[in-house]
C-alpha cells in the first residue's frame, strides 16, 4: 500500500530531499542513461507529491501552479522505482498530483511534458496529446493537457 504525502520544499526534511533525489537519479540519469541536470533550482517553486511504501520512496512527482513551469499548473519528473512499477502506484500517484492541483491551487487544466513511449499511460488518465513530438535531453517527448 502507497501512503502519499504532499510537501513545499521548505516541508521536506533533508532525508525526504535525499531519498526523492535518489529515485530520480536512479530512474532518469541511470536507469534511461541520460546525462542531464536533475537539480534544475525548480523544486523550490514545486509541490512534492511523495509516495512511500514500508517508509521508503518509491513513487515521486513535483506539481507547479499555472506560470511557475506552464502557462497552465504542471506536474513534472514522474518516476515510480523500477521494483515497485507493477503495483501500478504510477496511476495513484498521478491521480494524487492532479488532487494537489485541484485543492492547492484551484486548477482542473494540466500540462505535462511526456515521454512519447509513455503516451497510453497518461491518457488512461485523460491527458491528450498537444502539438509534435520533441527531443528533450535526447529522449523523445510530447506535449500533454488535461482539461
Amino acid at each position: 500500500m502507497l501512503e502519499i504525502k504532499v510537501k513545499t520544499f521548505q516541508e521536506l526534511s533533508t532525508q525526504d530531499l535525499y531519498d526523492i533525489l535518489q529515485l530520480r537519479s536512479e530512474v532518469f540519469v541511470v536507469e534511461q542513461d541520460c546525462v542531464y541536470q536533475d537539480i534544475d533550482d525548480k523544486d523550490q517553486k514545486a509541490l512534492h507529491v511523495i509516495g512511500f511504501k514500508n517508509n521508503k520512496v518509491v513513487a515521486y512527482t513535483r506539481v507547479f501552479k499555472p506560470g511557475d513551469y506552464f502557462e497552465l499548473a504542471s506536474i513534472g519528473r514522474v518516476v515510480v522505482a523500477a521494483k515497485e512499477r507493477e503495483h501500478k502506484y504510477g496511476y495513484d500517484i498521478m491521480n494524487a498530483s492532479i488532487d494537489a492541483i485541484k485543492e492547492k491551487y484551484n486548477e482542473t487544466e494540466v500540462k505535462i511534458s511526456a515521454q512519447t513511449y509513455l503516451k497510453r499511460f497518461y491518457n488512461n488518465l485523460e491527458f491528450y496529446e498537444v502539438g509534435e513530438e520533441y527531443l528533450e535531453d535526447g529522449i523523445p517527448h510530447i506535449a500533454m493537457i488535461k482539461a
